[in-house]
Parts: structure tokens; C-alpha cells; sequence
């Protein structure tokens, strides 16, 4: 049975936009609100070349990324055709307007994955 982390409320994700959620190791999780005020959690990080979904558009139960505009599925982290492959996905739910992650998955999930650096100082780190 999921032990569930209050992240934040609802409202401090934008409609259409999305939230980024800090983890003790690993990348970063993204947590994205649709316009019937769903939500949905999904590694920040797009399976093409790793673009950060959290600054892509929202639309539908989509994201596209902003670097090449693959359109990942929110509800099941998959790429949609003709594209291929998938980001993981966490567990969320919204209970009286307050956003929680399961906390076994946030500690646990795609933790073998380099959070992003980029920009002149990367190589130096």
C-alpha cells in the first residue's frame, strides 16, 4: 500500500503547465495539470535527447517537448507514434486540493539516471 507524500496544493501548478519536484537523489519529477485539473507525475526528462518535459506545453493529456517536440502521453509516459519509447511515471493522486507522490517510488524510481547539467559550467562539474 503506497505511503503518500503531500508535494503541494493543486493550485501551485498552473492549468496547463507543470511543477518540478526536487528528489533527495536523482532527476527531478514533473508533475503536469491538465485543464479538467488532472494530474499527472512523470520523470523530467523526455526520452529522446532528455529535454526537460516540465518546460514543454501542455495540451490534452499530452505534453510536447521542448526541445524536438516529441509528445509524450501524461497518463502513461509513452511517446506517441511515430515516435518510441517512454519516461516512468509516478504514482499521484489530489485528495481535499493537496498533491502527494508516492514516497517509495520518489525514493526509488529512475534513481540510475544523471540529473541534466547544462550550460558553460557543466563539463566542470
Amino acid at each position: 500500500m503506497p505511503q503518500w507524500k503531500t508535494i503541494c496544493r493543486l493550485d501551485d501548478i498552473p492549468v496547463l503547465g507543470a511543477r518540478r519536484v526536487q528528489r533527495a537523489r536523482g532527476p527531478e519529477v514533473a508533475l503536469f495539470r491538465t485543464l479538467d485539473n488532472q494530474v499527472f507525475a512523470l520523470l523530467d526528462r523526455c526520452p529522446h535527447k532528455g529535454g526537460p518535459l516540465s518546460q514543454g506545453l501542455v495540451f490534452g493529456r499530452s505534453v510536447a517537448c521542448p526541445l524536438h517536440n516529441w509528445t509524450i502521453e501524461l497518463a502513461s509516459g509513452c511517446a506517441r507514434e511515430p515516435d518510441e519509447g517512454g519516461t516512468p511515471r509516478f504514482s499521484v493522486r489530489v485528495e481535499h486540493g493537496q498533491v502527494q507522490l508516492d514516497a517509495q517510488e520518489l525514493d526509488t524510481l529512475a534513481l540510475d539516471l544523471e540529473p541534466l547539467r547544462a550550460g558553460p559550467c557543466a563539463a566542470t562539474r
